[in-house]
């Protein structure tokens, strides 16, 4: 069977911000998009299937937290990861280049890669670039994501430089691996770094095109800066991105932080927010955020969100929700993971109806001003 090559086609754009398609051989992803996270081969608290059901086209998964556990051995002997966790869409893999270099003192960082100490039993393992496109060969994930070091928050200037070149030889040693045994039609993104530098951010960026990608990414934000950086960074060099190839934000963020990268030509999106609130009782509405654990909603018989479509909204109210989030009941936690993955689903789909109708400016302004929450 000749496998279906990694394509991306914009459809329409309204200013920067951008409609299109990701075309891959388990499936498209319409963009703009928002990819659940599954770090370790399971959106928490769901089925594959209540993923599925909440429209989502794509998720995210994590090399190095796979190779810690079950082990890529494992992953391998059940035909890969999408046999291994039963997933018919196409999956993301993270480098684990974020994850590595957040172990902080369990970790040293040198040309080669990193050594670092396993959190589970504490051996010492050790992932490069070849380590990690390799690993995410046997994953066999539709895209994959160069090794790259994160700058830190803050860094001056020349701590920030330095950590952008080693990302780039890093990222030249990512693609030579990749691809030397690439038959499965797999891609491969690009990380742009550079910390909070304007500059940098544009070297990495040309540096990065040189080598040649399927995609490109932001990586390095949502680590601690203030979001005025955030935003700054993301509208200086979204807009510089090749405009035929996906663009994506690494790790952000809140459902204004997402509209707002739109709006300066981002196409995907991932975040831990909607699933990790969701297991907290931090539901997202058109309206606002709801907080399960407030007793003005242990009498209160309406839906989440009276606008949404989806299976807990369908089916039960705030009143119910806030009984099982009060008694610790584990079955909360799927029924709000539906319904906040739903919302962003929703959110994109709206987002992107409003591009190819040339309004994206005012739906996002509607959209924020309706949700009446700080940005």
């Amino acid at each position: 069977m000749t496998l279906k090559k990694f394509n991306f086609n914009v459809l329409g754009n309204d200013n920067f911000a951008r409609a299109g398609v990701i075309e891959t051989h388990r499936g498209n992803i319409q963009t703009p998009a928002f990819m659940p996270v599954g770090t370790q081969a399971t959106v928490k608290a769901c089925l594959i299937d209540d993923v599925i059901n909440t429209g989502s086209e794509i998720i995210l998964c994590n090399t190095y937290h796979l190779m810690i556990r079950p082990g890529v051995e494992r992953i391998i002997s059940a035909g890969g990861l999408h046999k291994f966790m039963n997933c018919k869409l196409p999956i993301l893999t993270d480098s684990g280049g974020f994850q590595v270099w957040s172990l902080g003192k369990m970790r040293k960082i040198s040309e080669a890669g990193v050594t670092f100490q396993s959190p589970i039993n504490g051996d010492e393992k050790f992932m490069g670039p070849e380590e990690s496109m390799e690993i995410q060969k046997f994953l066999n994930s539709d895209i994959a994501m160069i090794f790259d070091e994160c700058t830190p928050y803050p860094a001056t200037h020349e701590e920030a430089n330095k950590s952008m070149h080693l990302s780039k030889d890093w990222a030249y040693r990512s693609k030579v691996t990749f691809d030397k045994n690439n038959e499965n039609k797999n891609s491969l993104f690009g990380i742009i770094q550079g910390g909070m530098y304007p500059d940098l951010r544009e070297d990495s960026l040309n540096e990065l095109t040189k080598i040649g990608f399927d995609g490109y990414a932001i990586g390095g934000l949502s680590v601690g800066e203030p979001k005025k950086e955030m935003q700054e960074i993301t509208s200086f060099i979204g807009p510089k991105m090749p405009k035929e190839k996906p663009r994506y934000l690494m790790g952000v963020g809140t459902p204004e932080d997402i509209l707002n990268a739109i709006e300066n030509g981002i196409d995907m999106f991932d975040c831990v927010m909607p699933t990790r609130n969701a297991r907290n009782g931090m539901l997202f509405t058109s309206s606002g955020d709801v907080k399960l654990k407030n007793s003005q909603y242990k009498d209160d018989l309406s839906p989440i969100d009276s606008e949404c479509e989806c299976y807990t909204c369908q089916n039960f109210s705030k009143s119910y929700l806030h009984h099982l989030y009060k008694i610790g009941e584990m079955l909360v936690s799927r029924l709000n993971t539906i319904h906040n993955l739903h919302f962003y689903k929703t959110m994109m789909n709206e987002a992107r109806n409003a591009i190819e109708n040339n309004r994206f400016k005012s739906f996002k302004e509607t959209f924020i001003k309706r949700r009446k929450v700080d940005e």
